[in-house]
């Protein structure tokens, strides 16, 4: 099939999601076409089948804010004609799905049919999509694409009890890679950061409030009082110097390295015995999932789509929103040495069942029945 695939070029979730998915197709056979206005973070090799078509948003004193909208839908119209695509996949909702409604419009009056598929990955809807400024819009462009698909069943209950969707919507859970994530021999590198041979823990995030970094340093203070430890925090973002002041009124700060932005976090995680995440709200928890492929258990919260990720007690531990004396014993629990390797094991056990060879064909056949479905509605 001809796919376009339409998605946020950063290293949020969704952009990594929407990326892999399309190198994935790609090595399948598939000819895949990224819209979007910068090349996207994860579009990293050459390949005969992947295509890369940049909206450009022109600037007049006229406009206030550019109308990246339109520039996307026009985009979208003139890859559609010109390679003659199949179908067009957006992720996440604002604006893609309201963008691909008006491609879509367009096209029918040039008598091209083009089957929509929007997946909703989590803030589109559970934050920026319930403002009162987007909803009306949010609400009718999912309405109106002919396949939606979440990354969790929370994530599918939260948009039915937000907005008033009348379609089914699909549960297709992110996925990773275990070609690229999975444990690497880096004594080396543990050496270094950890030369008495501490337990590591680590967090990676955009470092926004709903992370709840402070639990992670508030939980560290307390494991570190009690066994030898190191913490690594990687990423960057709006909460990065609250977080820097915490580990100095904590006095952590010697023990605690802000590593910022890394492309290969593989890497880190290969060196990891704790992989943390306290979110108050995640939609899937994909970071999680990076760290089991890794071999590394998880401490999380018990909120969204974690508890269909992280098993209570085999993974890991989940614990309720700011429980910080639940997740520290938690901690502990793993991290003695006759429970870690257990827990090690079944992290890698749950990691291969999101394997991407079993997640990539329940995409690709959605594809295939939103399309037949598409041209079975145009001959009756």
């Amino acid at each position: 099939m001809k796919i376009g695939i339409v998605c946020y070029p950063t290293f949020g979730g969704s952009g990594v999601v929407a990326t892999e998915l399309g190198k994935a197709l790609a090595k399948k056979g598939h000819e895949i076409h990224f819209i979007t206005y910068t090349q996207p973070a994860r579009l990293d090799f050459f390949s005969e089948n992947l295509f890369y078509h940049e909206v450009k948003v022109a600037s007049y004193p006229l406009f206030d804010y550019p109308p990246y909208e339109l520039a996307l839908a026009s985009k979208m119209v003139d890859v559609a004609q010109s390679v003659k695509l199949d179908l067009l996949h957006v992720h996440y909702a604002i604006p893609h799905a309201s963008a691909a409604f008006m491609a879509k419009q367009i096209l029918a009056t040039k008598h091209i049919t083009m089957p929509i598929i929007t997946t909703l990955h989590g803030t589109d809807i559970t934050l920026v999509g319930k403002d009162p400024s987007y909803e009306p819009v949010v609400t009718f462009s999912i309405n109106q694409s002919d396949g939606i698909t979440s990354v969790s069943e929370d994530l599918r209950k939260d948009t039915y009890s937000q907005f008033e969707i009348k379609k089914e919507i699909e549960v297709i859970p992110n996925f990773i890679d275990l070609q690229r994530f999975k444990k690497q021999k880096k004594d080396h590198f543990k050496k270094v950061i950890c030369p008495d041979n501490e337990k590591l823990l680590v967090h990676t995030s955009n470092f926004r409030k709903v992370k709840r970094i402070q639990d992670i340093v508030a939980v560290f203070a307390q494991v570190k009082e009690i066994i030898p430890a190191k913490l690594l925090l990687v990423g960057d973002g709006p909460e990065r110097v609250k977080i820097e002041q915490l580990c100095k009124d904590l006095e952590v700060e010697k023990c605690v390295h802000f590593l910022g932005k890394l492309d290969a976090i593989e890497e880190v995680l290969s060196v990891a015995d704790i992989f943390m995440m306290p979110s108050e709200k995640e939609s899937f928890g994909l970071a999680a999932l990076e760290a089991m492929a890794c071999e590394v258990p998880v401490i999380s919260s018990n909120t969204g789509g974690l508890p269909e990720l992280n098993i209570h007690g085999v993974t890991g531990f989940l614990s309720d929103v700011g429980d910080v004396e639940d997740m520290v014993k938690n901690t502990l629990t793993i991290l003695k040495d006759e429970n870690l390797p257990k827990f090690r094991a079944n992290a890698l056990a749950r990691a291969k069942e999101f394997d991407i060879s079993n997640i990539l064909p329940l995409y690709e056949n959605y594809y295939k029945r939103i399309s037949e479905q598409v041209k079975g509605t145009l001959k009756v």
